[in-house]
């Protein structure tokens, strides 16, 4: 399930991309998949460990075009190991709403952009993540969990005031807010709830799928309800 459009974030051999706060992968793995060099970068070393099991795994069987890599660092957001500017992309989907001083990490994405390189910053939209607040104090006080809601102008202005030029953007991922909601109600922690676990069997199925209606009720939900809003950016040459 990728948040990010590879059509407004071009990725292709010759690309050095760098996945911040990878989490599982997706993302890094479709960046592979296209042909690019990606470094998966998060703090969780299991979660790398299994990144770099599936990059192995990509690799063996085919999914990786002649010349590609997949590499995996772990470590901090804040002060990141890489020189000044390594990257032609950055890409950091749901990563800066965990992280208390935010702008430190938008300088550090900066940094290791090259000139003219661009990204794409995803976080969870305004509405959804507001009534999901509402509905359950565990959703944003767990260890590791959301410290603050960004509405759009907000993440806007920060990227701005942290030297880069702001692009488009486009919400992500309406079919999933209901789900949340229906969890936050109900528990975020009990999976096994019916409405919970009907819902998700849903998603699962759509993901597997992607059958046109669902596609065209995301198309219609997304503006109203994506649970993920998605800004692209470019540091300037």
């Amino acid at each position: 399930m990728l948040t990010v459009d590879f059509n407004r974030l071009p990725v292709g051999p010759g690309d050095r991309v760098l996945d911040l706060g990878a989490g599982g992968g997706r993302h890094a793995f479709e960046v592979l998949r296209r042909g690019a060099d990606v470094v998966a970068f998060d703090m969780d070393a299991a979660e790398m460990e299994n990144v770099a099991a599936m990059f192995a795994a990509m690799d063996k069987e085919g999914e990786v075009p002649a010349g590609a890599t997949g590499d995996t660092v772990v470590g901090d957001a804040l002060h990141m190991p890489f020189p000044d500017a390594s990257f032609d992309r950055v890409i950091a989907a749901e990563v800066l709403e965990h992280i208390p001083d935010d702008m430190a990490a938008m300088r550090e994405i900066v940094r290791v952009l090259k000139p003219g390189g661009r990204a794409a910053i995803t976080v969870p939209s305004f509405l959804p993540e507001r009534i999901c607040w509402a509905l359950s104090e565990d959703y944003h006080t767990a260890p590791g969990g959301h410290i603050r809601i960004y509405t759009l102008a907000e993440l806007q202005a920060k990227l701005k005031s942290s030297g880069l030029e702001v692009g488009g953007h486009h919400y992500a991922h309406g079919l999933h807010s209901p789900y949340w909601w229906i969890k936050c109600a109900v528990g975020v922690n009990d999976d096994d709830h019916p409405l919970a676990k009907a819902y998700h069997e849903l998603l699962v199925w759509d993901i597997m799928k992607r059958p046109l209606a669902t596609r065209l009720a995301e198309a219609v939900l997304n503006p109203l309800i994506g649970k993920s809003v998605v800004v692209y950016v470019r540091k300037p040459a």
